[in-house]
C-alpha cells in the first residue's frame, strides 16, 4: 500500500467509533462535490442527531454516520443486539435525501468515480476513466474510494485502493 494510503487508513481509524465490531454494517454516500466548513459542520450537527434517535422496531439502533474528508457520508450499524428493518434503512436513505434537497447535491451517481491525486480527492464521470488512463492523468496505481464496501473490516482495509485492485480494473485498458 502506498505511504498516502497507510496515512489516509490511519486518519480513517481515528475518525471512526471505537466498538463497533469488524461485520458492522457500512454505508456509504459519496457527495458530487466536496462540502465548505460551515456545511460540513451542520451536516455532522444533523447526522449526530439522526443515529443519536436512530431505532429498528421501536429499539434503538447502534449507529454511527459522518462527513468524511468533505464528500462522503459514511454511516455505520452494529447489528449484533439490534437488526435493522428495511424501515431503519429507509430512515437513514430520507436523511442522505434531505441533505441533497438542502445543499443542492447528488448522493445516488454512481457513474463517478473518486480517485486520490496528487493527496486530493478528484471525481472522473465513469466514462471519462479510460481518458483519463490513456493520457496520464491516472494509472493503475492510482488510489480510488471504492464505495461498494459492506462491513467495517472492508472500510479499513478496502475503501482506498490501487485502481488495479478495484472493481474497476476489469473494465479499462492501461497502455503497454
Amino acid at each position: 500500500m502506498p505511504n498516502f494510503a497507510f496515512m489516509m487508513k490511519q486518519e480513517l481509524i481515528s475518525l471512526l467509533p471505537a466498538g463497533y465490531p469488524d461485520n458492522a454494517r457500512v454505508w456509504i454516500y459519496q457527495s458530487n462535490r466536496a462540502f465548505i466548513e460551515k456545511e460540513e459542520l451542520e451536516i455532522n450537527e444533523q447526522l449526530h442527531h439522526f443515529y443519536a434517535q436512530w431505532k429498528s422496531h421501536g429499539a434503538p439502533a447502534k449507529g454511527w454516520a459522518k462527513l468524511l474528508f468533505k464528500q462522503f457520508v459514511v454511516v455505520i450499524a452494529d447489528e449484533s443486539e439490534v437488526q435493522l428493518g428495511g424501515c431503519s434503512i429507509d430512515d437513514a436513505m430520507r436523511q442522505i435525501k434531505s441533505f441533497e434537497r438542502q445543499y443542492d447535491v447528488n448522493f445516488f451517481n454512481r457513474l463517478l468515480i473518486t480517485f486520490l491525486i496528487k493527496s486530493k480527492a478528484e471525481m472522473l464521470p465513469l466514462n471519462q476513466v479510460q481518458y483519463a488512463i490513456d493520457n496520464g492523468y491516472i494509472n493503475k496505481d492510482t488510489l480510488m474510494f471504492n464505495n461498494v464496501i459492506a462491513n467495517k473490516k472492508e472500510l479499513l482495509e478496502k475503501w482506498l485502493v490501487p485502481l488495479n485492485e478495484s472493481w474497476l480494473w476489469g473494465r479499462v485498458q492501461i497502455p503497454a
